[in-house]
């Protein structure tokens, strides 16, 4: 008997449009959240996507390690120095070591000190979307939380507790002090802050491409569609407020499977990332590619470049390489927006 209110229930949300819609801002808990009750919540609480599966070969098979400081070059362990790398935020990826050395490249060898631990990469990746889209929009937790139970609340011993990166369905909002409360299921409500939320958005014309990247920098999420349909979705790092990503349409116009990044010469923001993997330049020396060096996806950090985990930036390589033109130069479409003020 449950499930069969529990379909005519889903009926009902279909036939009054409440299938793939925005997120609603309702009068008030004491009135049902956007009309709905406890057993919509409860039923469709878990967003029913697939978990892009983790790509263990990707994540782990490389050592990648921090730099201390100034880094010295040598030709050989105990060998001549030909080149010095200024300090900064500075990785290189060993590929051996020999009792107080390491190489970092053919010919290339540096002191063992000089580097620190060996950095574990984000193990984070996105999710496939199902092709009829879902029933409420999803969102991801930015911190391991308890939910309250009323907007406005602390959090709620009560309530389950919810790792960084749990994926929730998101209802509708209720305003406390100008911020909203998400409610996630039956009493059970989220600051938008700790939240990221991913929403489909309407297919700009100036999108050339028949697969194209939506990425809104408000809720730092990236989405891949196909034509209208959004297949794909994840967080992503975009650039923090001194080095902003642009808003606005572009293409794709080189790629590299692995490259070097570096930049800011001189400077105390200088930087130089060995290995960069699945690289995408989309807006002048703005990239989407692979961050092996933070798992801080949903928030922004970066120096411009949107930074995704080392399992997405790969499937999205792949997933754009029938669009790929090598001799024109030309790839996917990528459209850059802000669906809210950041703050």
């Amino acid at each position: 008997m449950r499930h069969i209110l529990k379909f005519f229930l889903f009926l009902q949300l279909l036939v009054t449009g409440g299938m793939v819609g925005a997120v609603e801002t309702c009068a008030g808990p004491d009135q049902g959240i956007c009309g709905l009750n406890d057993i919509i919540l409860e039923d469709f609480s878990e967003p029913r996507v697939s978990q892009l599966r983790i790509l263990a070969d990707v994540v782990s098979v490389r050592d990648y390690r921090r730099v201390r400081g100034t880094l010295p070059v040598y030709n050989a362990p105990g060998g001549e120095m030909t080149e010095t790398t200024d300090k900064g935020f500075n990785f290189v990826t060993v590929e051996q070591t020999r009792g107080d050395w390491a190489q970092i490249g053919k010919g290339e060898w540096v002191p063992l000190d000089a580097l620190g631990e060996s950095v574990r990469p984000s193990w984070f990746a996105g999710v496939e979307l199902p092709q009829g889209g879902l029933a409420f929009p999803m969102a991801w937790t930015l911190r391991s939380l308890r939910p309250a139970s009323e907007p406005g609340a602390d959090d709620a011993p009560y309530n389950p507790w919810l790792p960084r990166y749990s994926r929730v369905s998101v209802f509708g909002c209720v305003r406390v002090d100008g911020k909203c409360w998400y409610q996630i299921a039956p009493d059970q409500w989220v600051h938008q802050h700790k939240l990221a939320i991913s929403e489909p958005v309407a297919r700009p014309a100036e999108v050339e491409t028949q697969k194209w990247i939506g990425i809104d920098l408000y809720e730092q999420v990236l989405t891949a569609y196909e034509g209208k349909l959004p297949v794909f979705t994840t967080l992503i790092s975009s650039g923090l407020d001194q080095w902003p990503t642009n808003e606005g349409h572009f293409r794709v116009w080189r790629r590299y499977r692995v490259g070097e990044m570096s930049g800011a010469f001189r400077r105390p923001d200088f930087y130089s990332l060995q290995e960069v993997p699945w690289s995408q330049y989309f807006d002048d020396t703005i990239a989407l590619h692979g961050a092996y060096w933070h798992d801080g996806f949903g928030v922004r950090r970066s120096h411009g470049c949107v930074n995704a985990s080392l399992t997405d930036a790969k499937w999205l390589y792949e997933w754009s390489n029938d669009i790929w033109d090598e001799e024109a130069g030309a790839g996917i479409s990528i459209y850059v927006y802000s669906s809210g003020e950041y703050d």
